[in-house]
């Protein structure tokens, strides 16, 4: 049963039962905290891929760099179930022994790619390393499949801290009412796969091995009963 509707009520409703509380507990006061977590699908892959060079005239590496990012551009928009967009620009001087003069110019450009087709992800970073570098390839949970998860583990957790409280109150033999509770919540996701440069791929545009794998979403749920004498 789909209990998402629940969470609005209860932030609602929560707030204006514990303004009708005592303000002094006449009973004995207890705080707990049960914590909730669930696994949930690293659903959109992230990939950035680009052209990094270096040489004397920064016009011509200017150029050497627009036309790669172009040419990757070209090849990534090719793809269905992807979004491409041009990430970061950077140029700076690379100065000779002791600083003095510029010894040379380099420039970084990115693409970023975002799919929540793992296989068509997987299938363009392929095709572009051979001529690109790719680096930070990760996954994580799409924002309405994090949000979904974090909804369903806060009214797991509510529940789970009433039914703590349940039992210590019934250990107890006195009944009980809820003071106050506060939500948090936390995820945690796998690290990016490290960096790979052009250099290091083989010239066959075979497609980078990728496995999306799972994210933790924790929700904690803190609070205070009164038992009642």
């Amino acid at each position: 049963m789909n209990r998402a509707w629940l969470l609005p009520l209860l932030l609602i409703t929560l707030p204006t039962l514990a303004a009708e509380l005592p303000a002094r507990p006449s009973g004995t006061l207890i705080d707990f905290r049960v914590d909730v977590q669930k696994s949930v699908p690293n659903d959109l892959g992230r990939a950035t891929a680009f052209a990094e060079m270096t040489g004397d005239d920064p016009a011509e590496v200017a150029r050497k760099v627009k036309v790669a990012i172009a040419d990757g551009l070209a090849t990534a928009k090719t793809q269905t179930g992807l979004t491409v967009k041009s990430g970061a620009t950077h140029t700076y001087p690379i100065y000779a022994k002791g600083g003095r003069s510029i010894e040379s110019w380099r420039m970084r450009s990115e693409i970023i790619l975002e799919s929540r087709d793992a296989a068509a992800l997987s299938a363009t970073v392929g095709k572009l390393q051979s001529t690109l570098g790719i680096s930070n390839i990760n996954f994580s949970p799409a924002a309405e499949t994090r949000r979904k998860a974090e909804d369903d583990a806060t009214l797991e957790a509510i529940d789970a801290f009433r039914a703590k409280a349940e039992r210590i109150a019934a250990t107890m033999k006195k009944p009980f009412r809820i003071r106050q509770m506060s939500v948090s919540g936390s995820g945690h996701a796998p690290p990016p796969m490290p960096m790979y440069r052009a250099a290091a791929m083989a010239a066959e545009a075979a497609p980078m091995p990728v496995e999306a794998g799972e994210s933790n979403v924790s929700v904690g749920v803190a609070g205070q009963i009164e038992l009642i004498d």
